[in-house]
């Protein structure tokens, strides 16, 4: 999915609104705008959006505070802007479920190129589904078409789409030290930044949401100057 997609542009600037909504339509796009997070609400209220472009600075509520409200209900990819380009503000996005962020000012083609490789993504994980629909791990299942997963007490817990997408990629390489440029590519579609610190949240989110977040995790280890592997044995169920 990319060209033809419904991205919903949220930022209180109405230079930065019309410029993008001009821009995203040009290259085949369909989008809706809102000024503030309440008018965010009501537009996912009335009908879904394919990715949601959010602002970190708006007049009624913040970008982490609104993020936190969309990945409470659905795995909506999510592209955070902020005019603040700091790396603790970028990783507490992230650590709520952004898919990716762009700091402000940017080049349009830059948040382009961003929002096709956020969709690129979702739709690979989309046709995954269609091939194999289940995965088994160490007692834990993740339901593809379902994108849920079960924990070995048959308890239900809840994944942003970002983590389920760095889940998958683990799933798959089983055994196999994935470095964090490998993982960087997969989840961000580019190179890794010396600096980028977002495939470390993203793995340690994850580990907490498998209840591996001790100081020495057994599912997902830390391989040094090497990366990180998933050490279970993995079945996959068609």
């Amino acid at each position: 999915m990319s060209k033809g997609a419904h991205i919903l542009i949220v930022d209180d600037d109405v230079s930065i609104r019309v410029l993008l909504k001009e821009y995203l339509e040009q290259n085949g796009f369909r989008t809706s705008i809102a000024a503030e997070g309440s008018a965010l609400k009501e537009q996912l209220r009335r009908a879904p959006v394919d990715l949601i472009v959010l602002d970190l600075m708006l007049p009624d509520e913040d970008g982490f505070a609104l993020c936190r409200w969309v990945r409470a209900t659905r795995d909506t990819p999510i592209i955070m802007l902020t005019a603040r380009n700091r790396g603790d503000d970028r990783v507490q996005g992230l650590e709520l479920g952004a898919d990716d962020y762009v700091a402000k000012p940017f080049e349009p083609r830059e948040l382009l190129a961003r929002i096709r490789s956020v969709l690129r993504r979702s739709s690979i994980a989309d046709e995954d589904a269609k091939t194999v629909r289940t995965f088994g791990f160490a007692g834990w299942e993740l339901s593809l078409p379902q994108r849920q997963l079960l924990s070995p007490e048959h308890v239900l817990v809840p994944l942003a789409a970002s983590e389920f997408q760095l889940l998958v990629i683990f799933l798959e390489n089983p055994q196999r030290v994935l470095s964090r440029d490998q993982l960087i590519e997969r989840c961000h579609g580019r190179d890794a930044d010396p600096y980028d610190r977002s495939i470390d949240v993203r793995v340690s989110q994850l580990r907490q949401r498998l209840g591996d977040s001790g100081r020495e995790p057994r599912l997902i280890k830390t391989v040094r100057s090497a990366g990180y592997v998933l050490t279970a044995n993995v079945e996959r169920h068609y």
